[in-house]
C-alpha cells in the first residue's frame, strides 16, 4: 500500500478515488476500511470515461473509500475477481465482497447500494 493510501486508511475515508496497484493493496485496503468500492477501469473504454465523475462523487461524498484498478495494468487482479468487462465495480463491507455491477450505472444507484452498506 502507498504511504497515501495507508495514512487515509487510518484516518477517515479518502475523498478522491485510490489508485490500486496490485493484490496485496486492494487486500489492505479491505481490511482496513469499513465500506470498499473497487473500480475496475481501462483508459480506453469509453463507459468508464462516462463513469469516472461518478466514481469521484461517491468517493466525496459518501463514507466508502473508492479504489480504482486500472485492468490493462492489473491484469492478474481483474482475473482473480472475474472481471470480464469494463466498468466492473465491486462492493466490500467489513473485508467481505457483498455485491457487484457491471457497465454504467447511475448514481443513484451507485449511491444507494453503497450507503446500504455504511
Amino acid at each position: 500500500m502507498t504511504t497515501d493510501a495507508a495514512a487515509n486508511s487510518e484516518a477517515e475515508s479518502p475523498n478522491q478515488p485510490v489508485a490500486v496497484d496490485g493484490t496485496t493493496e486492494l487486500d489492505d485496503l479491505v481490511a482496513s476500511d469499513d465500506v470498499v468500492l473497487v473500480d475496475f477501469y481501462a483508459d480506453w473504454c469509453g463507459p468508464c470515461k462516462m463513469l469516472e465523475p461518478v466514481v469521484e462523487r461517491l468517493a466525496e461524498e459518501t463514507a466508502a473509500t473508492v479504489a480504482k484498478v486500472d485492468v490493462d495494468a492489473n491484469q492478474q487482479l481483474a482475473s482473480e475477481y472475474g472481471v470480464r468487462g469494463v466498468p466492473t465495480l465491486v462492493l466490500f463491507a467489513d473485508g467481505t465482497q457483498v455485491d457487484e455491477v457491471v457497465g454504467v450505472q447511475p448514481e443513484d444507484q451507485l449511491r444507494s447500494l453503497v450507503e446500504s452498506h455504511t
